[in-house]
């Protein structure tokens, strides 16, 4: 039974900034757990799942969308992605094709499920409890993918952080051409650019905190952290202001 207004954001500018500069916070606040504070990768995979786990509770408690929830979510969801991958990668010596590709299967998996139950794949009537585990179970595993085939691409094919970003940007941008002019799918093309907005995040992430031996540019990560928190933050914060006020005025409208 659909009992539940939508929970998830409209699709903005704002959304695609405020996704782009999680999935960066993801890659970046998982290195700095991991290595700067020496928890290693199972020791940070705990506490994330954990600490997922609570926000996701809390979500799905609400009753409506509440854009610091939701924005949390997003954020603890991008960190586990890169976690779940380097896992995989680092501790199993699974390879970034294998995983990219499973991940790729087990991502068509959940939308097969989710369409077979609910005969649609949109996020602009995320209503039901049944369409929210669907949605964050595809979100988990997008950024899942979008992690192991950045790595993939910017690092096993050797193409680097710099030009990853640029190859990922583009085709976004081609998506949105698309979308606009061409009309392509409005389904597809939101999940075709969320998928990239991961590995674009990631690149970025790597390109401003990885040594210019590396080929980043050699960046504090916690000042990326910081910085790029502020951002979403200042932003969520808007969102939030605009959210009190869109409910202000239908429960104005209602009473009259």
């Amino acid at each position: 039974m659909k009992n539940l207004v939508n929970k998830v954001p409209a699709v903005t500018l704002a959304f695609w900034i405020i996704k782009i500069l999680a999935t960066t916070i993801g890659e970046t606040a998982a290195d700095f757990l991991n290595v700067n504070l020496k928890l290693g990768l199972v020791n940070t995979s705990y506490v994330m799942t954990i600490l997922l786990i609570i926000v996701l509770f809390i979500q799905f408690r609400s009753k409506k969308y509440v854009p610091w929830v939701y924005w949390l979510v997003v954020v603890f969801i991008s960190v586990m992605g890169t976690l779940i991958s380097d896992n995989l990668v680092d501790n199993l010596g699974i390879s970034l094709v294998t995983t990219t590709v499973n991940f790729g299967i087990g991502l068509i998996i959940v939308f097969i499920l989710w369409y077979t139950t609910e005969k649609t794949l949109s996020v602009h009537k995320i209503d039901s409890t049944k369409r929210e585990f669907f949605y964050w179970a595809a979100i988990l595993f997008t950024f899942a993918l979008g992690t192991a085939g950045g790595d993939l691409i910017s690092e096993q094919l050797g193409l680097g952080y710099l030009l990853a970003a640029i190859l990922f940007s583009s085709t976004i941008t081609l998506i949105f051409i698309s979308y606009k002019y061409l009309k392509l799918n409005a389904v597809l093309a939101f999940w075709l650019a969320y998928i990239l907005t991961r590995p674009l995040g990631a690149s970025m992430g790597d390109l401003l905190t990885q040594t210019p031996k590396d080929g980043g540019l050699g960046v504090p990560i916690v000042i990326v952290n910081i910085v790029f928190l502020v951002v979403i933050v200042s932003l969520v914060v808007y969102l939030s202001v605009l959210e009190n006020r869109k409910a202000e005025k239908t429960g104005s409208a209602t009473s009259d």
